[in-house]
Parts: structure tokens; sequence; C-alpha cells
């Protein structure tokens, strides 16, 4: 009977674990979908960037008090859970603080967890009066789910550092009672000031309920750990990869489709002959698609830009088109490719392979007004806090409606077509475009 609750740890444990590793390969199988792309060049300054941007959330301070709470919150959720490695293992092993050998330093590690306990409880705080009171127009933009899931990421906060803090109140007064199993470890300088509230409780209540928050903590952890998959809060896994593969590019460098490189270069070779027959075999099936109209015809790095958005709006409050009422929101562009994506997921979830449904990101999700709208002028790349792109999409799907719809509004249209004709964007020949210098 005395493994019985060890027994039950393991199986949640497992579930748990197992579900979440079953979502990862969902994840990874969906950003698969994405064309290939080669992002394994410059590996020394790929981590650097990934140590900068997402461990050192060095974007994330150029709004202070945003970025200072957001590191609090970061980093004490992170560091607390470092104590889930001695739950895992009293767990299954039906220990009680098995690192408590360690003296002082498990003094020092349990009272730093409980500081920032309160840290991460008081920035949790603040950051849901700035969603919910505060009238900050990049969060009351949001609506239903989006909404939603910031806010109960932040209950789950509150959640888990108060069982967390609760645990250590309850276990202290059983130390002070000289408990079995309890031995004298820790040091609480936060959860000395809740203990006084039990106070007179028995010893199997304080038990009860040292166990029972014990119990719900790590449970709450594993629940929280699943629902990452579908929240906006996958960034906290994400931003690594997401920063580790970012574009190196300098900031306006657009990159050329290779099938039309080729060919141009094929028209300025003097050497070249027009009339030969292409080198090689011809592919089979449907020539390239130029651009995207579809998830599918983005690249992988695109689609996990899409998984690591972390909706925060700093893109879209940066956005020119969007501060001058365009219906354009770099955000917005983020949610609806990673929507797309999750629908064309869930299709072969159901159907063991993609099945038309009738349905792709433009127009479907993303209108060509919104995408007409970009300015091109990278102020959303910048903004982001864990180097997202939404440009790169945009100008993808604009390369899809110029060069397989014809699409391009009139004015680009006429631009193209006087630089074809006359060499330049203006409507007059060469001959005349002085003229305006002798009036």
């Amino acid at each position: 009977m005395q493994y019985i609750p060890n027994i039950i740890f393991v199986i949640i444990l497992i579930a748990g674990i197992g579900y979440f590793a079953k979502n990862v390969r969902k994840l990874i199988r969906n950003i698969k979908l994405g064309k290939d792309v080669d992002r394994t060049d410059n590996k020394k300054e790929r981590f650097n960037n990934m140590a900068r941007i997402a461990l050192g959330q060095s974007k994330m301070v150029r709004r202070p008090i945003a970025g200072i709470l957001h590191i609090i919150v970061y980093l004490g959720f992170i560091i607390i859970n470092i104590e889930v490695l001695e739950i895992i293992i009293d767990g299954i092993f039906g220990t009680h603080r098995i690192f408590a050998f360690l003296g002082g330093l498990y003094d020092f590690l349990i009272g730093s967890f409980e500081v920032l306990a309160l840290l991460v409880l008081v920035s949790v705080f603040i950051f849901w009066i700035r969603r919910n009171v505060i009238n900050i127009r990049r969060f009351k933009t949001l609506k239903g789910w989006p909404k939603n899931d910031g806010n109960i990421i932040l209950y789950f906060e509150v959640v888990l550092m108060t069982l967390f803090l609760t645990m250590n109140a309850a276990d202290l007064q059983l130390q002070n009672l000289g408990a079995d199993h309890y031995v004298k470890a820790g040091a609480y300088p936060i959860s000395q000031f809740i203990s006084p509230l039990f106070d007179g409780m028995s010893e199997g209540s304080l038990i009860l309920l040292e166990r029972g928050a014990w119990w719900m903590h790590i449970i709450g952890i594993l629940i929280f750990l699943n629902y990452l998959y579908f929240s906006k809060h996958l960034h906290i896994l994400l931003a690594f990869p997401n920063t580790y593969y970012g574009d190196l590019n300098p900031k306006g460098q657009m990159d050329n489709l290779e099938a039309v490189t080729n060919e141009v270069m094929l028209m300025m070779d003097p050497n070249a002959d027009p009339f030969a027959a292409p080198a090689g075999d011809e592919p089979e099936g449907e020539p390239e698609k130029f651009g995207a109209s579809d998830v599918t015809d983005l690249n992988w790095v695109q689609l996990l830009n899409s998984y690591t958005c972390t909706e925060c709006g700093r893109c879209t409050s940066e956005c020119p088109a969007n501060q001058t009422g365009k219906k354009l929101s770099p955000r917005k562009i983020m949610m609806d490719t990673r929507d797309r994506l999750q629908e064309v997921g869930d299709n072969i979830d159901k159907n063991g392979s993609f099945v038309d449904d009738g349905k792709q990101l433009l127009n479907d999700y993303i209108t060509t007004e919104e995408l007409w709208a970009c300015t091109s002028c990278n102020a959303c790349v910048e903004a982001c806090p864990v180097s997202i792109s939404p440009l790169s999409i945009i100008l993808d799907m604009r390369r899809y409606l110029v060069m397989e719809q014809s699409a391009a509004p009139s004015d680009l249209n006429n631009m193209m077509s006087n630089i074809e004709n006359n060499g330049a964007p203006w409507p007059f020949n060469q001959m005349d475009r002085l003229n305006w210098s002798q009036e």
C-alpha cells in the first residue's frame, strides 16, 4: 500500500510527458510542411543571437517596464521549477526533500525560490492590470481566445506560485512540530509569514495540506506544460530555435527567386544559346509556384515564426501603416498564419494526409488589402522581441499576387510598365526626362 502514491505519481508523470511529446512531434511535423531553407551557416553568430535575444531578453527591455517584468516572470518561473527535479525524485522514490543534504546551499536555493515566487506574483498582478484595466491599445484590440489565453497563463502562474508557497508554509509548520518524514531543511523568507495562518491545525491536517499542495503543484506544472501547445506561450520553448534560425541578412535585403535569377543570368550571358534545350531532364509535375498563397508555400522558418509569435503586439504598434488607419496588422499576419497551419495540421490528423478543404491563407485569412498596405519598412521585424519576420510572409504573398495572378494594384502595374518601356518608373521617355528643368 505504501507504494501506491509512487505508482500513481509515475503514471501521471508518464501520461503528462507522453502527451507533451506527442504534441511536440505534431508541432515539428507541421513546421516541416514548409519549404526547405538552409539556415546552417554562421553558427557562432546564430548562437550569439540566441543567447542575447532569447536567453538575455535584450529586445524585451527596449520597453523597460514590460521588459523587466517579463524577465522576472521568465527567470522566476524557470528557476523555481528547478525544484521540479526534486519533486520528481521524491515522487518516484517516496522521499521528501531529497536534496536537503546540501545544507546551506539548499537553504539558499529554497529561499531564493521563495523570493522569486513573490516577485513573480507581483509581476503577474501588474501584467494583469496592464492587460485588463489600463487602456493599452495593443492589448485592447485582442478579443476572444487571444485575450483569454493571455489571462489564463497569468492565472496559471498565480496558482502555481501560491501552491509552492503554501506547500512550503505547511512544511515549515510540520518541521517545527517534529513530524516524521519532515526533516528540518530549507529557508523560508516568504512562507514563514504564511505559516502562522495554519497555527492550531493538527499534524494530520497539516500533512494533508502540504501533500495536497505538493500534488496540485506538480500536476499543475504538467497541465501547464501540455497547455503550451494550444497557447501563444509556446514561445517559451520556441524562442530559442526561432532566434537561432533567424535571418542574418541585413534588414531590407530581399531574397530573389532562384528560377528567376537563373533565367536573368542566362539572358545576360552573351555566350548562351537562346535556342538550347534546358540542361538535364524537365522536372515532372506542376512547375514550382512563385510566391505563397498558402502555408505550405512558405518556408519552415516562417512557419516556426508563426508558432513562436507571442501576440504581444509590438510589431503592430510600430507599424506605420497600422498607425495611419490601414487594415494591416503584422500581429494578425502571424496569428492568421498559425491558425491556418493548425487547420492544415488538423486536416492531416483527420485524414492521414492533407485533403483539399477549399481554403488557403490568401483571402480566407489574409486579404490583399492587408498585404498591399505594407510599406516594407521592417519596423515590425525590428520591434519583435523574438526575431519574427511578418514582412517575409507579406512579401512572399505579394510575390504570388504579382507573378501568379497578375493582381498588382494599378499604380504598381503602371510603374512596372514604365520601367519596361522607359527604363524608369515615370511615364516619360528618356528624351523628355529633363524637360522639367527648363520650366
